[in-house]
């Protein structure tokens, strides 16, 4: 049985062994940042012009070491997990939880939106540069592979988008162990490396950083957008901890994964120190020539499995925008009964697959897709940051000085990587923010489109005294059975109900009025999810409230409305929805006209609500209506 409220659901969190949930963070939380070392440092090695001294190599490998600990380990770790929306975490959940408690202020709306936009951007690079990185390990046992690593890499990717439709719940089992020994991995061929040269465990040193960085000049901060790749990912701690916890996500991160990637990272270090040759990809070349072909074959699947929970969270992040009504509805099938994450959203999927395959045909190779990831991150960072100072404000009640001191050092270093990863802006850096910046106006029309039906629905309610007086004196046939008419207006006789009168002539003898609405909050207690009253004999308005995290069951719902006193017959019963045809109003400019055009052609393609809702499709019948807005 799905938990009904956020309590229920953190206290099963909490009863259960936390061992076996950090396994499972691993597989779920850590793929994207743990996947980093494939591409991070060779990358840091190349905008350091392909050869750095030994006291610049210490400094670069400090930097990546101090910005997994400043930004992960401390920001998000210890400072972002602490604000929880019932459980549940990601910027959208942080932006419905200021909103919501703040009388939806835009500022914040948009700051959470674009965050969010800015994730699919992300969600798009990710796998091809992944992939790419993984199978490029090959051209080091033998360059004869090179012509076959793009079309490796493409076949993959569209082998993991194809299987999405069967879902994850039996892979997803392995995910766990698998990551596990991919860090266990990672880290002993880092051990293995420091071995060759012990020197470099001074890096752990802060003035090593900040020597790199301030004593190199314009290049000092130019490697700063490569070493920012290292904790691409970081920000799926904040977002997946309502899937196992916070402590899990900890355990796993100060546990295995954060030792597992400084090791590696000064491993890497330290064979370079040491006197390897940095061309190519210095990850594979930790790895002895021996376990070359079996260190690519884990590597790959450790990307596949970093990519699938990219997947995932988009999906996850739709259903959200979805319920919050920021995103038409879209179909959503549930791939199994295990947990309500398990879920495919097919627009989602094969519009990623379409701009993941596009990247990877047109960078080619991982160095150059480098250039176009980490802006995308980084804005989302700040973003988050900014939003983290106004709950420090409002839901933590620091004074001002420790929540601009706090969320201010957070904030100069996200903006110093925003401002580094700009610098890639025309070598790609461009392509995750259009992307983002499409996804961003499309919520936008949507939700602006849907304010401005509801306002002319609201134009067009009929009282309920007035509409039952209006039938009975034009002695409008009432007929068996229970009607259930879905509106999103709150008082009066729904249009829906008033069209379908004066279509059909005719009324169903008992009559249910039903609002639902999505709460700001991502789970709603059983006792509260519904509330209604009769305002007339036979007729009743009931109003039904699930959380942004939940998947309602309409008929299930309404089977159980004898606790508000609604005793009415639900076995012989009709559902009646409206679906509307937007027209701009006569007189409006040509940019409404055009606004009016895109939300009208959402809407046409949005799934119906049958679907949203579970009812049963042989009972529900649709009304068609024209509104100019």
């Amino acid at each position: 049985m799905e938990p009904t409220s956020a309590v229920k659901i953190r206290t099963g969190i909490a009863a259960k062994p936390i061992g076996p949930l950090a396994l499972t963070a691993l597989g779920i939380v850590f793929g994207d940042i743990g996947t980093s070392p494939l591409y991070t440092f060779k990358t840091v090695i190349d905008l350091a012009g392909g050869h750095p001294s030994p006291s610049l190599t210490l400094g670069l490998v400090s930097l990546v070491i101090w910005t997994l600990i400043i930004v992960t380990a401390v920001k998000y770790a210890s400072f972002v997990m602490r604000v929880d929306n019932d459980g549940e975490g990601g910027i959208l959940a942080l932006m419905s939880l200021l909103g919501a408690r703040q009388h939806k202020r835009p500022l914040i709306m948009a700051v959470g939106l674009l965050g969010a936009a800015l994730i699919y951007g992300d969600g798009a690079i990710t796998p091809a540069i992944s992939v790419l990185s993984a199978l490029e390990g090959l051209q080091i046992a033998t360059t004869d592979v090179t012509p076959y690593v793009l079309p490796a890499a493409v076949v993959i990717l569209i082998g993991l988008f194809a299987v999405q439709p069967l879902g994850t719940a039996s892979i997803g089992r392995v995910f766990g162990p698998v990551m596990a020994l991919w860090f266990i991995v990672i880290g002993m061929t880092g051990i293995w490396g420091i071995a060759q040269h012990p020197g470099v465990l001074v890096a752990i040193d802060p003035r090593y950083a900040l020597s790199a960085l301030f004593g190199g000049g314009a290049a000092g901060f130019v490697v700063l957008g490569g070493v920012f790749l290292c904790v691409t990912g970081a920000e799926a701690l904040y977002a997946d901890m309502g899937h196992v916890g916070v402590r899990s996500i900890r355990l796993a991160w100060y546990g295995l994964v954060m030792p597992s990637l400084v090791l590696n990272y000064a491993g890497q270090a330290a064979i370079m120190l040491q006197g390897a040759d940095p061309s190519g990809n210095i990850f594979f070349r930790l790895c002895p020539p021996i376990l070359l072909v079996p260190m690519v074959v884990l590597a790959t699947v450790a990307t596949i499995i970093a990519s699938q929970s990219i997947i995932t969270g988009a999906f996850s992040m739709t259903r959200q925008a979805i319920l919050l009504g920021w995103c038409p509805r879209l179909q959503i099938k549930q791939t199994s009964s295990e947990g309500y994450g398990q879920i495919y959203v097919g627009v989602v999927n094969w519009m990623l697959m379409a701009v993941t395959i596009g990247l990877t045909l047109a960078f080619r190779k991982s160095d150059n897709l480098a250039a176009a990831y980490g802006i995308a991150v980084s804005l989302t960072m700040l973003l988050t940051t900014v939003l983290l100072f106004i709950a420090m404000r409002e839901i933590w009640h620091w004074p001002l000085a420790a929540a601009a001191a706090i969320a201010g050092f957070f904030g100069v270093i996200d903006a110093g990587f925003v401002a580094a990863n700009g610098m890639k802006f025309f070598e790609g850096g461009w392509v995750p923010l259009l992307l983002a910046l499409l996804v961003w106006a499309l919520m936008d029309v949507w939700h602006r489109g849907t304010a401005a039906v509801a306002e002319r629905l609201h134009e067009a309610i009929v009282p309920v005294d007035a509409f039952l007086a209006d039938i009975k004196a034009r002695g409008v046939a009432r007929v068996p059975g229970t009607a259930v008419f879905l509106t999103r207006t709150q008082t009066g006789a729904p249009p829906v109900m008033v069209w379908h009168v004066r279509q059909n002539r005719a009324l169903h003898q008992d009559l249910v009025v039903v609002n639902v609405t999505t709460a700001s909050v991502p789970y709603i207690d059983a006792e509260e999810r519904l509330t209604g009253e009769q305002i007339a004999p036979g007729f009743w308005r009931l109003a039904a409230r699930y959380g942004f995290m939940e998947r309602p069951d309409l008929p299930e719902l309404l089977a159980g409305s004898g606790v508000v006193g609604c005793k009415l017959p639900f076995d012989d019963v009709t559902y009646y929805v409206g679906h509307e045809k937007v027209l701009p109003r006569p007189g409006r400019s040509a940019w409404t006209a055009w606004f009016v055009a895109l939300f009208g052609f959402m809407l046409r393609n949005s799934a119906t609500v049958d679907g949203a809702f579970r009812l049963p499709g042989d009972r529900v019948v649709e009304i068609g209506r024209l509104l100019e807005i």
